[in-house]
């Protein structure tokens, strides 16, 4: 049996979530950690860094022992449009408010798959933009507006 790391999909997952958890404790290491009672600026990341380095490490064993490959291309759209979307949330969250950085949200990163259907899409926006402003607005109260200027 031969094993090639460099197609193994498990593997390659597994990687991405041991590199993110243990950059986030990485970065968070001269953070205040604090008690499980009163938790630090440091234990979120701390703590959600070691659950993904546990995981990783999880889904790379699994990876390696079923060496199941790859299929299909990279796609480029994707590679271009899923960050492009991130960006355009975070520029438009400041320039025109919540709804309008959500909606360019779903519609940029929805655009980066082949399948694009407006009616859903349409529809996909509606329900995470009402969601979104009851849960992150007025749920938690999070102070952004929700179109700016109103």
């Amino acid at each position: 049996m031969k094993l090639e790391l460099s197609k193994n999909k498990d593997f390659w997952a597994g990687m991405m979530l041991l590199g993110i958890g243990v950059a986030a404790m990485f970065i968070s290491r001269d953070y205040r950690f604090g008690s499980a009672l009163r938790m630090g600026p440091g234990f979120f990341p701390t703590i959600l860094g070691g659950i993904l380095t546990a995981f990783g490490i999880c889904i790379m064993a699994v990876g390696l022992r079923s060496g199941e490959k790859i299929q299909g291309s990279l796609s480029l759209r994707a590679l271009v449009m899923l960050p492009l979307s991130l960006i355009l949330f975070g520029i438009l969250m400041q320039l025109a408010g919540f709804i309008p950085a959500l909606v360019a949200l779903v519609f940029v990163s929805a655009a980066s798959g082949r399948e694009f259907r407006l009616m859903e899409v349409l529809l996909l926006t509606v329900l995470l933009t009402v969601a979104s402003v009851a849960l992150f607005i007025w749920g938690l109260g999070l102070p952004y507006p929700l179109i700016k200027g109103f």
